[in-house]
């Protein structure tokens, strides 16, 4: 495989997994899926296709991290595709891990489904949002329950 076709296979393999978290909360099933490790293990798959042709440059990269070393290890497709498959997994782990929150949580689906889109496009934004609501609704729960008194 062409490290062009892995590159979008990346993707492929994580979205029906997404698609579940985000259309399908509550089923039985996306429920066990969202709690096991099994659906990043293609994408990591995909990871290790492309970095293991390049792994001295990912290695020197990532060891001794400079923004030179980054910006050529990204000129080399396997580079900009193993960097890509990292991400991916590493979204779909976080995604996984609010899904499962915000269920605890009982924040509704209406809610989860936008913020699991965010996360999917720009992660940061969207678990920092999660991050916040997260904290929100625990210090409400905190300042709701009865003060035990002696």
């Amino acid at each position: 495989m062409t490290d062009h076709t892995l590159f979008s296979l990346a993707f492929a393999l994580a979205a029906p997994f997404w698609a579940l978290l985000i259309l399908a909360p509550g089923r039985r099933w996306t429920d066990r899926i969202a709690a096991s490790p099994l659906p990043m293990v293609p994408v990591i798959g995909v990871y290790l296709a492309l970095a293991i042709p390049v792994f001295p440059q990912l290695w020197a990269a990532v060891s001794r991290p400079d923004l030179a070393g980054f910006q050529q290890l990204l000129t080399l497709g396997g580079g900009a595709g193993a960097i890509w498959a990292q991400l991916i997994a590493w979204d779909l782990f976080l995604g996984q891990w609010m899904y499962r929150e915000a269920r605890t949580l009982g924040i509704h689906p209406l809610v989860m489904g936008p913020l699991l889109a965010l996360t999917i496009l720009l992660s940061p934004f969207g678990v920092l949002l999660f991050l916040c609501l997260r904290g929100t609704l625990r210090l409400r729960g905190r300042q709701r329950r009865p003060v035990a008194s002696n």
